[in-house]
Order: structure tokens, then C-alpha cells, then sequence
């Protein structure tokens, strides 16, 4: 079964199970069996099929989680600081939160949709028919300093794009985290099949938009007064980059 596109089971039982661990983040498996309604040997052989297929995997303390992003940690380190950037873990989703409020405002409004989704839903990972998403941290020993973010809406005529929100705390920046995870962003997107990447930002946020073209982004589109920032009209300024 394929983590990028539509996703298809070939049994209810393990569509139940799935669905359940999707919209749950990390549960225990007798969690999952007991809400379902399952009985004990039905129940492990479909985790088992599952697991088999690269759908669901089990964290360190053996709850179940979607199979999703657990790339291996890339290690940097520019001389002044080291730090790595690894898939996201159900555990980071409060940090995540507070980490993207911290770090953006009112010039970064997607990125702050974003955590408001992620708040309100307390679940990282989607891979269902209606949307995938994703996100890597980076992190400096073991705090969050930094986040990727990549979803993409489950829709045939779109499936061939992706849209991003990339951001570092303020005393991180400069030292190349941005870069990486923009990197492993797209890398994960290029990997799944995305042809496109979309990254849609205030007219004002002038760092933002400079970061993105220095990375080889270019600006598609412009959406005059789209943004009402401080009583004030601001332009949406859509950024994209080709992974073709």
C-alpha cells in the first residue's frame, strides 16, 4: 500500500484499524481493539498484516502509529551549532505548537493556520482519502527549534502538488537549520511523487520570500489585499518550486 495517493484496503477490519490509529496519533493496541470491537486473534493478525505492509509501525513504548516519516536522523553542524532534523513525533505535538506560534505572526498566516489545526485536532500524521501531512523537526539536544511541513489535499487533479510551511525560532537562524529541513521537505515530496511545491506568504514578510528564492522558488502569483494585516491590505505573494 502506497503512503502517497489514495489509499486502498483490501480487508474493513484493517481500514478500521488504520482509520482509528490515524485519527488517534500513538494508542496502545488494546485501545484500538477494544473500541472496534474486535476479537483478540482477528484483531493481531490484521496489526501484523498491516505492519507487514508499511502501513502502521509501534513506537518505543509499543503503542501503534501510522508508518510515516520515521526516516533515519540527519545529523548538522556548522561549527556553532549541532542539531538534526527527524520525522515528527506524535510527543512533539504541544512543543510543535507552541514552537510554530512562537516563531511566526502575523506575516506567516498559513504556518499559523496550521497550528491551529494542530491544536484543535492533536494529531500530526494524515493518510487518508481526503488529505495527506507530514512534518520533521529540527532539534538542538532535544528541544524543537525548527519544523517542515508538508500536506496535499487527496484530489486527483491535485495530486501532483504539495503545499509547505518551513520555519526556525529566531536564535536558530543563520546557522543553516532552514535549509535542512527545507531540504528533507522537499526530498520527502520529490520521493512521493509531487511534481509541485507551494509555499504562500504575506507581501511583507520579505525574509520569507528572499529564503524561498534564494532556494530556487520562484513567485507564480500574487493575490492583491488578500491578507488584512494591522487594519492594513496586504498581497499574498504564492511561492513555488518545481521538483521535476
Amino acid at each position: 500500500m502506497e503512503l502517497s495517493g489514495r489509499r486502498e484496503f483490501d480487508h474493513r477490519g484493517r481500514k478500521d484499524i488504520y482509520e482509528y490509529v490515524e485519527g488517534n496519533g500513538e494508542v496502545r493496541p488494546r485501545e484500538v481493539r477494544r473500541a472496534l470491537g474486535m476479537e483478540s486473534r482477528e484483531f493481531g493478525h490484521h496489526v501484523e498484516v498491516l505492519r507487514r505492509d508499511g502501513v502502521l509501525a509501534e513506537t518505543d513504548d509499543d503503542r501503534l502509529r501510522v508508518a510515516y516519516a520515521r526516516a533515519d536522523e540527519e545529523v548538522h553542524d556548522d561549527g556553532e551549532i549541532a542539531f538534526t532534523v527527524r520525522g515528527a513525533r506524535q510527543a512533539d505535538i504541544t512543543g510543535l505548537v507552541g514552537l510554530i506560534r512562537t516563531a511566526v505572526d502575523e506575516e506567516y498566516v498559513v504556518a499559523e493556520s496550521v497550528a491551529s489545526v494542530l491544536d484543535h485536532e492533536q494529531v500530526l500524521l494524515r493518510n487518508n482519502e481526503l488529505e495527506s501531512r507530514v512534518f520533521f523537526v529540527a532539534c538542538v539536544d532535544e528541544d524543537v527549534v525548527g519544523w517542515v511541513h508538508v500536506t496535499s489535499p487527496e484530489l486527483e487533479k491535485l495530486s501532483h502538488t504539495a503545499e509547505l510551511t518551513v520555519g526556525v525560532l529566531s536564535g536558530y537562524r543563520g546557522h543553516g537549520v532552514g535549509a535542512a529541513l527545507l531540504d528533507r521537505g522537499l526530498s520527502w515530496s520529490r520521493e512521493r511523487g509531487y511534481q509541485k511545491v507551494y509555499n504562500s506568504v504575506p507581501a511583507t514578510n520579505e525574509r520569507a520570500v528572499e529564503f524561498l528564492r534564494a532556494h530556487g522558488w520562484r513567485e507564480e502569483a500574487r493575490r492583491a489585499g488578500h491578507y488584512r494585516i494591522d487594519g492594513e491590505p496586504v498581497d499574498e505573494v504564492m511561492m513555488a518550486v518545481d521538483l521535476d
